[in-house]
């Protein structure tokens, strides 16, 4: 497997800084993030993107995936038919832009029921959020077929798609090699186990974010450094062998300190090499 970082986990600064920083404590490809603004954004040139290649390559660093964090404003079930067309533009531009990076998959959220969090009161019934992002995304798979880049589909807190067993079902009907799960560990933690995802997802796992949960803590600040959580990381470990799994893994830290965030880096680089067996 391939060892690789979300750009969420640095701190605020330039691309090409991170990937210094990614290659220095040790990491072979950084996921970067498509944003309103930014080196990486809605209004980011062709020429801009090429620049931004460049600089991971010459700092020894892979591009592989584009993720974002705009569809918590933009759902693709939202009851609003002019957001849900920005959602799905959102789509279009990531895919466009991992073309552009050389990334083959990107992160996309499949809808929200409801996510406090992010939307306090904002709530789809989820009936409809199923039929709407259904509809979206058989739409938008044609768009992926073209680029040659697959959507990952993230299991996230949003009380949408909320069991493996679902989440494969509901990926089978867009029947596109294309779009598949972007499988997050950590994630799972609040419901249900890793390792039985895996099994059930199998084939049709894309992409693998790495996090750590402590359930004691619940809620968002149950979220904790690789190791540190309730991750049964040798159980996953061996149901992603099982499964043939042997793509890339990305650390999402997400760091909340307010000093030495760059030490997460390095520490989320050791941990992740134990977890890898390297």
């Amino acid at each position: 497997m391939k060892k690789g970082i979300s750009i969420w986990s640095f701190p605020a600064g330039k691309l090409c800084d991170s990937f210094v920083l990614a290659k220095d404590a040790g990491f072979d490809g950084v996921e970067v993030a498509l944003d309103v603004d930014g080196e990486i954004g809605l209004k980011t040139t062709e020429r801009e993107l090429l620049a931004i290649k460049e600089q991971a390559n010459n700092c020894g660093i892979e591009l592989y995936s584009v993720a974002s964090g705009l569809y918590w404003d933009n759902w693709l079930n939202a009851d609003d038919k002019a957001e849900r067309e920005r959602a799905k533009d959102i789509v279009k531009k990531q895919l466009d832009t991992a073309a552009t990076l050389g990334c083959d998959t990107i992160l996309v959220i499949p809808g929200c029921v409801n996510a406090d969090f992010a939307a306090p009161g904002k709530i789809v019934d989820y009936k409809t959020t199923y039929e709407r992002s259904l509809e979206a995304l058989l739409e938008l798979k044609s768009h992926a077929e073209k680029t040659g880049v697959s959507i990952g589909l993230e299991n996230v807190w949003n009380k949408f798609l909320t069991s493996p067993v679902e989440m494969r079902e509901f990926i089978e009907k867009i029947d596109s090699d294309y779009v598949g799960s972007y499988f997050d560990v950590g994630n799972v933690l609040f419901n249900g186990y890793p390792e039985h995802w895996i099994e059930i997802l199998a084939e049709k796992i894309k992409k693998v974010h790495f996090k750590d949960y402590r359930i004691a803590a619940g809620g968002l600040h149950g979220f904790v450094d690789l190791l540190a959580g309730d991750v049964n990381y040798p159980a996953v470990m061996q149901a992603l062998a099982n499964v043939g799994y042997d793509g890339w893994v990305s650390a999402e830290m997400i760091p909340n300190y307010k000093y030495f965030t760059e030490t997460i880096i390095y520490n989320t680089s050791n941990a992740m090499d134990q977890i890898l067996g390297r």
